[in-house]
């Protein structure tokens, strides 16, 4: 274990950030429920951490840390990142934040998946069972043919689950020479020129209000994911993950608070098995020293 590691404050900066990320969401909902576009919440939320990220290096004496020989990889990256968050927006701006949050509990699922056709890894009984057990849960969620549930928010929900896994792949590689921060700022900058492409058609004039909530969920994603990376430099990937579940909380709070609405009782039977299902994997690529970091791009949400 190196010097560095500091177990219990990388488990704490793991809750905070799935605090923060949660309560983008719930901003993003509200922001939704107010008439803006998703396309134009994901510009602001993009373009909002550049000069962040920009102004916390310099400050720092750290701006080199941005220099890359990979923008090319970075730009990938940022692609499917970007159709990621769109997949996780939707989700969030249809379905109730509960239902929208478990579903982004599948990246694990579809990361397991992946693992054959990516690494050319052998995926064994365990992982594969959890698999099957996971999406059961999604099943019972889904609920089809009683109570409905919007299939655009399912299928963005999956979307975003699938999409992240492949965004745990990529961010997998670049770490092999890109510090998590250089990876945050890229994405967020080629993200801010890909979604600006499309503002010319969805903004439209804010009040203070609306302004309010996009700087909110500029700043909240933003600290959510300067959390993360500050997690994974005091704690092993394979154990802070399973803080990751600790969002569910939040978005059930905040369902509750705002919306005045608890998860379903299809979400309360499937939701411990996606759970549980994300558990066995993490559990399992532990023992295998294999960890995929299948939650580890939630700045992608």
């Amino acid at each position: 274990m190196e010097d560095n590691q500091r177990p219990v404050l990388a488990l704490g900066l793991r809750v905070a950030a799935m605090m923060a990320i949660a309560t983008m969401f719930m901003l993003v909902k509200v922001a939704g429920e107010r008439g803006i576009a998703g396309p134009e919440v994901i510009f602001w939320r993009q373009a909002l951490s550049v000069p962040i990220i920009l102004a916390f290096l310099v400050s720092r004496g750290n701006l080199h840390m941005l220099r890359s020989r990979r923008v090319a990889s970075h730009a990938r990256r940022a692609a499917t990142g970007m159709a990621a968050l769109l997949c996780n927006v939707t989700a969030a701006m249809v379905l109730p934040l509960a239902e929208a949050t478990t579903f982004g509990f599948t990246t694990p699922l579809f990361a397991v998946l992946l693992t054959p056709l990516l690494l050319r890894d052998k995926v064994g009984p365990w992982r594969w069972a959890a698999v099957v057990l996971g999406f059961g849960g999604v099943l019972v969620i889904a609920n089809p043919g009683h109570e409905y549930v919007e299939p655009l928010g399912v299928a963005a929900g999956l979307g975003a689950g699938l999409l992240v896994a492949v965004v745990s792949f990529q961010i997998r590689d670049l770490a092999r020479t890109e510090p998590p921060i250089a990876c945050v700022f890229w994405f967020a900058l080629f993200g801010a020129a890909m979604s600006a492409v499309v503002m010319p058609v969805y903004y439209k004039p804010h009040d203070s209000t609306d302004w309010m909530l996009l700087v909110a969920i500029g700043l909240t994603g933003t600290l959510g994911q300067f959390l993360l990376t500050s997690a994974l430099r005091f704690g092993q990937v394979a154990s802070v993950v399973v803080m990751d579940y600790t969002s569910l909380v939040w978005a059930t709070l905040y369902g509750w608070l705002i919306w005045d609405r608890l998860p379903s009782s299809a979400t309360w039977l499937g939701a411990p098995a996606i759970i549980a299902a994300g558990l066995v994997i993490t559990w399992r690529e532990h023992r295998l020293s294999k960890a995929i970091a299948p939650l580890a791009a939630q700045g992608d949400d």
